[in-house]
């Protein structure tokens, strides 16, 4: 899915629980997390739910996997990867996300600590993106 389709797909949403509903589809379409993974270096700090982040990169690209033991979670996951996975250092920390998640309508609609958890990943992600 691209940046242009996930936009398409939430304009469609004209409340809350309709976008909440469609953020646990997105989540139940992330790749499969290995138990061996989730190991506390892989772990994102600030998030209330737990959340597991792994990246790698090549051919000077950046590629992430990402779960979470909150369905919400793992959808907001599935969100952020769409906008920061194949792409550079720099194309990374160029990502408006915030302004993507205020398109997405979903900045009025999570609880703060999620809000809060959500960019935690973003801050981690450019971290690694800038680390390896």
């Amino acid at each position: 899915m691209t940046q242009e389709e996930l936009l398409e797909n939430f304009s469609f949403l004209t409340d809350w629980e309709d976008k909440y509903r469609y953020l646990i589809e997105l989540g139940d379409m992330l790749e499969d997390f290995s138990e061996s993974d989730k190991i506390p270096q892989n772990k994102v700090d600030g998030c209330m739910s737990q959340v597991w982040l792994i990246s790698q990169k090549k051919d000077n690209k950046y590629y992430f996997r990402a779960t979470s033991d909150a369905h919400i979670v793992r959808g907001l996951i599935f969100v952020l990867l769409v906008l920061v996975n194949e792409k550079t250092a720099s194309e990374i920390q160029s990502v408006d996300i915030k302004t993507i998640f205020d398109q997405l309508g979903l900045a009025d609609n999570l609880s703060p600590t999620r809000r809060n958890g959500f960019f935690a990943m973003i801050e981690r992600i450019r971290f690694l993106s800038q680390a390896i």
